[in-house]
């Protein structure tokens, strides 16, 4: 009999849809505060989740500054171009750009050449724009999804320099906005370099400065399989949800896509505990007696999709028109923070309930 993959995902209506903590609201509070010395918005999304990486709230926080929107991880995604062009036409005339991160099957080259393309957009938006006093830029997105390894790939191909900003692989690494990182040399700088720098490095005006800030959150996710897309990418913490809730949704995603990804642990099942069995014994995640880690399983085989090695796919449906659609849902059932905090209380006291605590 042929494998038969789940149609839908059992309901999630019990998980957490918030993980909008403290230091996310006073980074866009600061945000707002410095937009009006900003020159440009470099906003980051995950290209293994386009649509469920934006943040509504740096669109009304930051909106009327230009933006270049960066989709990170493009080397987590499917080869094709298809999608690439139908998140082009999404954001059209907002100029829209893709970098690869870790784990490029192409090479070092192609994640430099990714970084380039940036850089030299951005130099040339400085250069249209010349200031003596330097180009500042602001890089905002959802939590881990690249920002500060965006600004230290920019830095290192830009000037020449090393990491300035730390990165992880939990979100909260960057908890406060720093004060700029020069990315792209000033005119001065270049003419004090050796000739062998001149030739490899471009200035322009006073440099161009970027100004990394931490990751903020929704405040309230309405759906709760957004909740867990999020996750699975790491823009939420791992203890945040059941790791293996997460590989069963990841299980999902991957026989849908294709059932031979895990062949190496398992037969096409959609039952998560035989794959995770499957998967500790071929890796050695066994406990006492020889039984199954199930829980260290879990955030193995979720950290090994993070990585490319069970797949490069979208969690996102990619389609022309998706973007307005879910722009249109969004104003339709958005809360207010103050709703979103109240309807959050209301869901823990549910589980209370549901656990027998008063």
């Amino acid at each position: 009999m042929s494998f038969v993959p789940r149609a839908s995902f059992p309901s999630l209506d019990h998980l957490p849809r918030s993980y909008f903590l403290g230091h996310h609201k006073a980074g866009l509070q600061k945000m707002k505060s410095l937009i009006s010395s900003i020159d440009l918005v470099v906003e980051c999304r995950d290209y293994r989740v386009p649509l469920t990486s934006r943040n509504p709230l740096f669109e009304k926080s930051l909106e009327g500054k230009e933006r270049l929107i960066v989709y990170t991880h493009r080397d987590l995604g499917p080869e094709n171009q298809g999608e690439e062009e139908l998140i082009k036409g999404w954001h059209y005339p907002t100029p829209t750009t893709f970098v690869r991160n870790i784990g490029d099957r192409d090479g070092e080259r192609n994640k430099t050449k990714s970084v380039n393309k940036v850089l030299e957009f951005l130099r040339e938006h400085a250069q249209q724009r010349w200031k003596l006093v330097g180009h500042r830029l602001l890089v905002v997105g959802m939590p881990n999804v690249g920002k500060s390894t965006l600004l230290n790939a920019l830095r290192a191909n830009g000037i020449g320099k090393g990491k300035v900003a730390k990165t992880g692989a939990q979100p909260g690494v960057t908890r406060k906005i720093g004060s700029g990182v020069k990315i792209i040399p000033s005119e001065d700088d270049v003419e004090a370099m050796d000739e062998n720098s001149k030739r490899r490095f471009k200035g322009v005006g006073g440099g161009v400065y970027l100004v990394d800030t931490p990751g903020v959150f929704i405040p309230y996710v309405p759906d709760a399989e957004a909740m867990m897309k999020l996750a699975l990418v790491g823009s939420v913490k791992d203890t945040i949800i059941s790791p293996v809730m997460l590989s069963d949704y990841l299980l999902y995603h991957i026989n849908r896509v294709d059932p031979g990804l895990y062949g190496d642990y398992s037969v096409p099942t959609n039952e998560v505990v035989e794959l995770l069995e499957g998967v500790a014994r071929k890796t050695g995640r066994l406990g006492k007696g020889g039984q199954a880690d199930i829980e260290a399983t879990s955030l193995w085989f979720i950290q090994r999709w993070r990585t490319g090695g069970l797949g490069r796919f979208l969690l996102d449906e990619v389609k022309a028109g998706k973007l307005e659609e879910c722009r249109i849902a969004e104003e339709e059932m958005a809360p207010s923070i103050s709703q979103a905090r109240r309807a959050e209380k209301e869901r823990r006291r549910e589980r209370g309930r549901a656990r027998g605590i008063r």
